[in-house]
């Protein structure tokens, strides 16, 4: 069964020293999205949304290193994260 394109998808990266690249450490659909979400809300952690990049995470595996042709997209993401967490440190 082929996926909506409505179908609400959603990824979790993780990033380690020692890592050379992020791991995807969660993903899904629909049901599975919104906890992955929701979790992530309850946790603290900024949600980004990028149809076109998490289209291509949860077609990895959980534990998967993204591959290079992610790379640049991935960073881009990590850089508006710390943006937004900078932004937090200066509001509090």
């Amino acid at each position: 069964m082929l996926p909506r394109d409505d179908e609400r998808r959603a990824a979790a990266l993780s990033y380690k020293e020692g890592y050379y690249a992020p791991v995807v450490i969660a993903r899904g659909r629909g049901i599975i999205a919104e906890a992955i979400i929701a979790c992530a809300h309850e946790a603290g952690v900024y949600v980004h949304e990028s149809p076109d990049l998490v289209r291509l995470l949860v077609q990895l595996d959980n534990d998967q290193f993204i591959p290079p042709e992610l790379y640049r997209a991935v960073a881009e993401v990590l850089v508006w994260l710390q943006y937004m967490e900078s932004q937090q440190k200066t509001t509090a």
